[in-house]
């Protein structure tokens, strides 16, 4: 990072996300960042959504792709970003009031740290679209694997790699996984900083492909594992050698 304000990428991937998008965008631009780049990748998508992208207001880079996947749509962006931190914001999901502001300060507080990692809520609209700003939780607020719910230095995807094209499902936990294993310093807090939408066109609807790719994550991880001495693989550091929960008391409302 460098200055006392460092500037912020967020990554948002779209693929026909035009009931959702323009809300997804008002919930980041309402953070009242001056240093914050959104750069939205278009995965091929053919409904209105670079129309919604292309009329926000501040410092929107819109970058139209053919269809290729979500990860390889936050590559894009990735490598497009200029911000000394990083995150990824789905379409279809929202950053709560106070989120980026709530992170930086712990980056600040917490200089040794490459991740800081919220939690985020499953939510349902309660209007019929899907797309207004009324929702009704779902559960408890869930763990930190997620893409959207961390600030990453920028310098750590030189490190860690970039997102596994492959996995159109659980490239987070894929990525996540591949830094647990480098031991990346990562702060968790258990603030609310993502709203996750729950409606009937999230591609994690499908409950087979989601298993499959997950179970390929982990496949992944274990295979990495072996490769290195060719000893059996041991269990996993536990997140608490690179975790330290907090608590700001200062994020978690809807936008």
């Amino acid at each position: 990072m460098t200055g006392a304000r460092p500037s912020v990428s967020v990554v948002i991937a779209v693929h026909n996300a035009e009931a959702f998008l323009a809300s997804t965008l008002e919930s980041v631009v309402r953070q009242r960042y001056p240093a914050l780049e959104i750069i939205v990748v278009d995965d091929g998508s053919t409904d209105g959504s670079a129309a919604i992208a292309t009329r926000c207001p501040g410092d929107v880079r819109y970058v139209f792709q053919l269809n290729a996947g979500p990860p390889a749509a936050r590559n894009t962006g990735l490598r497009l970003a200029t911000g000394d931190l990083i995150t990824f914001l789905d379409a279809d999901d929202l950053w709560t009031d106070g989120r980026l502001a709530v992170q930086l300060r712990l980056f600040a507080q917490s200089p040794a740290v490459d991740v800081v990692a919220g939690r985020f809520q499953w939510v349902r609209p309660a209007d019929a679209d899907g797309a207004g700003a009324r929702f009704t939780p779902l559960a408890e607020p869930r763990n930190p694997l997620s893409l959207g719910t961390g600030l990453f230095r920028r310098r750590l995807f030189a490190t860690v790699g970039e997102l596994d094209e492959a996995l159109w499902y659980s490239d987070d936990v894929d990525w996540y996984l591949r830094a647990r294993e480098l031991g990346i310093p990562m702060l968790v807090h258990d603030d609310v900083v993502l709203l996750y939408r729950r409606h009937d066109r999230n591609i994690t609807n499908d409950e087979r492909l989601s298993r499959a790719f997950f179970l390929a994550a982990l496949k992944k991880s274990l295979d990495r594992r072996r490769s290195r001495d060719g000893a059996p693989a041991g269990p996993l550091p536990s997140w608490a050698d690179f975790t330290r929960p907090v608590r700001s008391d200062a994020c978690g409302s809807p936008p």
